[in-house]
């Protein structure tokens, strides 16, 4: 079984919702009626959903992720167990589960048997007693599937979106407690990327100072992601060991799928990404995706060339080499790249403090009239781009968020703006104040009601 402890699992960014239950109950439905999109395929026969599908939902202020599963009837047979092991991950991912039911059929062996696995899991669980179509007062059999055991348990149509107020304020109830015990963490969570055998594993041993991976020359050893926290003269972390991102047509069974979604989920939550690169193979096209994934998520992130020591540097210079890397990478220029042996110790004293200095990098903050004194000496070194006698005009700027830093600019005409200004305005940012290894998006606001605002990451 998947089931760990809350503190150490790997989680979503927001909350996750997981929808289960025995074939043709209306998950796929109930899907759908939460998510507002025709994401999951609806179908008379038992057993169309057979995959996790995922989708976004937001009640009351809290958004979270709803993950439809397929349908567990406990058959000894290949694709049930395909199934079950699906159903498994998304028990393991989620913060509440919803065991769905049909007041139709009512209850039996099956839906006891899945209300006894939830138990185990220790999870939250909402019963939701489907297919309740008439409105008014639940129907008299709705009241036996409190037999289940659980005090959550709510009559719901989803075809006709009846009942689901009151089911949707028992699923976020627990989802407020989760984002308040998880809010402002005082620790620096890092996740280490990157292709099958590269040596994430043996990189995470050496950090963490234990042998809480288990490390083989066979490529993916490391199925799902492991998470350790600790704590040395740098301060406290969480790091997760990442399973390789392979290439889509290599993930060609169920357990290479899950590890893969494990992997992203892992950058998404944390502060640092480090990419972890073969010196001996090369930078190839799959790390530009692995590294990708940490871009365009706005995370801090490092470059670390593993296995240094197989190079003979007589024959490969070392600015050689990080010139190769810049030209795969040059949708992140910011990266700071390190060249390192895991397994001799090489340059291993000079990630910690990279780490460090990355995370404050995203994590900075600019007071807005300093801010606004480096913009305006830059528009005075290179003035604003103009179309037809017009020119942008930046009123003022100012820091929106962290991580990564963000900066909302008000101008007269957005439509004004070219990236390769932007691009200048970034640069000038990151000579001026440190933003190494993070990301920058910008943020335009145009004056007119007509001009709605747009934001990117900016092409550094």
């Amino acid at each position: 079984m998947l089931f760990v402890r809350l503190e150490e699992r790997i989680r979503l960014s927001t909350p996750v919702l997981a929808i289960v239950g025995r074939p043709n109950v209306g998950k796929s439905t109930l899907f759908n009626a939460l998510t507002g999109k025709r994401t999951a395929i609806v179908g008379p026969d038992p057993g169309v959903t057979r995959d996790r599908v995922m989708g976004e939902c937001d009640w009351s202020g809290i958004s979270f992720t709803v993950i439809d599963t397929g349908g567990i009837d406990f058959a000894d047979d290949d694709m049930q167990r395909l199934v079950y092991r699906q159903v498994e991950v998304a028990i393991d991912m989620a913060d509440v589960i919803c065991l769905l039911t049909d007041l139709q059929i009512g209850l039996s062996d099956i839906e006891f048997q899945i209300a006894d696995t939830l138990r185990k899991s220790g999870k939250h669980v909402v019963v939701a007693v489907n297919k309740a179509d008439r409105p008014g007062a639940a129907p008299l059999d709705f009241y036996a599937f409190y037999e289940l055991g659980f005090a959550d348990t709510f009559a719901i149509s989803a075809t006709h979106k009846l009942g689901l107020t009151e089911f949707l304020d028992a699923v976020i109830a627990p989802m407020r407690v989760i984002d308040q015990e998880e809010a402002g963490h005082d620790y620096i969570t890092i996740a280490v990327t990157g292709r099958p055998n590269v040596g994430k594993s043996s990189l995470c041993n050496r950090l963490i100072g234990e042998e809480r991976s288990i490390v083989s020359d066979i490529p993916g050893t490391t199925r799902d992601a492991i998470d350790s926290f600790f704590e040395n003269e740098h301060g406290p972390f969480l790091i997760y060991d990442t399973a390789g991102l392979r290439r889509k047509s290599k993930i060609d069974d169920q357990i290479e799928y899950v590890s893969a979604l494990r992997s992203q989920q892992s950058v998404e939550k944390a502060d640092v990404s480090i990419i972890m690169i073969d010196a001996d193979e090369g930078p190839a096209e799959q790390d530009t995706k692995v590294a990708g994934l940490a871009h365009n998520m706005g995370k801090a992130s490092i470059i670390v060339v593993n296995k240094w020591d197989l190079i003979d540097t007589n024959d490969t210079n070392m600015s050689a080499y990080e010139k190769k890397i810049r030209q795969r990478f040059e949708f992140m220029p910011y990266v700071p790249i390190l060249f390192i042996s895991v397994k001799t110790g090489q340059n291993l004293h000079r990630l910690w403090p990279l780490i460090l200095r990355v995370h404050e990098s995203s994590i900075r903050r600019v007071s807005t009239s300093v801010l606004n004194e480096v913009i305006a000496e830059a528009i005075v070194q290179h003035p604003t781009p103009q179309h037809k006698g017009r020119h942008l005009r930046i009123y003022y700027a100012t820091q929106g968020s962290v991580a990564p830093p963000t900066f909302i600019f008000f101008v007269n005409d957005k439509k004004l703006l070219h990236f390769s200004y932007e691009r200048y305005l970034a640069n000038r940012l990151r000579e001026n104040f440190d933003f190494s290894g993070t990301p920058i998006r910008f943020v335009w606001k145009g004056k007119a009601a007509r001009d709605e605002s747009s934001s990117r990451i900016t092409p550094d």
